[in-house]
């Protein structure tokens, strides 16, 4: 683990956790799950944004409605937090920020958590939320998955089996300081341990065993998305950082979804911390990265007018979705 100190507010909280873990190697995971229930203070909350607690095919989760958002323009926000941990509620403040910059709605989805709960609980919870989306009347074009972490793992694992399927797809996926590899294998696991506060090699491998405790292997392509087909795949936005252990898992998501003829934009940022883009309002390079999130969703939103009045009302009056039983 790193022996500098760090200087911003992510760095500094990433290692009073640290802190706490080493002096606590046998910590519960509820405990665990508490502490990073902490996320959200490194997160400054943004203006003009609504939140509600509500539940969209089945799944919990908060509803986020920014002043002036496009009435069917929706963000379905999966967090990080290794499968196990984090919550819509550690997630709410950084869904504002980027949903108020992108201009759209967004709902932070309290997916079901590992270890209770293993692979594929949370794949198909982000299924459903998109699929009652849709069967609410947003277009599929019209949705976009925004993923940090194990967050961006499940949101393309999410949009490989909708292909897969041959059902339809959200139209953009944004992934956020992707964890892709359930091997444990990235090379930046080693070489950048000296600059990531938060990552180490061993706390990822309890993540993956508490994930893939009901069989599955590490390297089936909705689990690790490093072995999947690409071809087909929607417009795709990746952000990371160069000193962050899991900035491997980046780089080799961007090159196999170009192979694969994906539209793939891929930015790389110097010196941040994992899932940096959480110290928005804080932290100049948070701003700055969803500032750039927005301007390419924008770029590639299609909003078609004659359809806009007949979905204005679905996320105002008519988001709550039956509750699963």
């Amino acid at each position: 683990m790193p022996t500098n100190g760090p200087t911003d507010p992510l760095g500094r909280i990433y290692s009073e956790w640290t802190t706490e873990f080493e002096a606590n190697p046998e910590m519960s995971l509820q405990l665990m799950r508490w502490v990073f229930e902490d996320w959200q203070r490194v997160t400054a909350e943004p203006e003009g944004v609504t939140y509600r607690s509500t539940e969209i095919g089945g799944v919990p989760g908060i509803a986020v409605e920014p002043d002036g958002a496009h009435p069917t323009q929706m963000l379905v926000v999966l967090h990080g937090g290794g499968f196990a941990l984090g919550s819509s509620a550690s997630h709410r403040k950084l869904a504002g920020h980027v949903a108020k910059a992108c201009g759209a709605n967004a709902f932070v989805a309290d997916f079901r958590r590992a270890p209770e709960n293993p692979y594929p609980a949370q794949i198909d919870d982000a299924t459903d939320v998109f699929e009652a989306l849709v069967a609410k009347g947003i277009a599929p074009i019209d949705i976009t998955f925004v993923g940090d972490s194990a967050g961006a793992c499940l949101s393309i694992a999410t949009t490989l089996r909708l292909l897969e399927r041959e059902r339809p797809q959200p139209g953009q996926v944004v992934t956020i300081s992707p964890w892709l590899d359930m091997e444990n294998s990235g090379s930046t696991l080693v070489t950048n341990d000296a600059t990531d506060f938060l990552i180490t090699r061993e706390g990822l491998q309890g993540n993956i065993d508490r994930y893939l405790s009901g069989g599955a292997s590490p390297t089936d392509a909705l689990v690790n998305p490093l072995y999947a087909d690409f071809t087909g795949f929607p417009r795709l936005y990746i952000t990371a950082s160069d000193a962050e252990s899991l900035y491997a898992d980046a780089t080799r998501l961007h090159e196999r979804a170009a192979a694969a003829g994906v539209d793939v934009t891929f930015v790389g940022v110097s010196g941040e911390q994992h899932v940096f883009p959480l110290q928005a309002g804080l932290h100049e390079a948070a701003d700055e990265a969803i500032a750039a999130i927005a301007t390419w969703y924008r770029a590639g939103r299609v909003t078609d007018a004659s359809d806009s009045t007949n979905h204005a009302s679905a996320l105002s009056g008519n988001l709550k979705g039956p509750r699963s039983t």
